[in-house]
């Protein structure tokens, strides 16, 4: 079943768009490579991340590693439907398609 498209101002936010779009092919992943793909601050990140987690739609953990404490994001599934459907949206609007 597709999913029926809905535009999004919570995902859409550029950062948040490309979090949604890496955590959309895995189960989770770990804050420093989010930081690192998106080539922002820490506080930025996490920023951008509270925002998501607000909206129901990631959820955050963390556990030691190694002396440090490693943070870790995926999405609750809420999230992955709001972003397939904020997606779907975004391509109906692309093609020109009136619903």
């Amino acid at each position: 079943m597709s999913a029926e498209p809905r535009f999004d101002e919570v995902i859409h936010a550029p950062n948040r768009l490309r979090i949604c779009s890496m955590l959309s092919a895995v189960s989770e992943v770990e804050f420093a490579a989010l930081r690192d793909a998106l080539a922002v601050s820490d506080s930025v990140l996490s920023k951008q991340l509270k925002a998501l987690e607000d909206a129901g739609y990631l959820k955050v953990r963390k556990s030691p590693f190694e002396g440090r404490t490693r943070t870790w994001a995926a999405f609750t599934e809420a999230g992955r439907a709001a972003f397939a459907s904020h997606v779907a949206e975004l391509k109906r609007l692309a093609e020109g398609t009136l619903l």
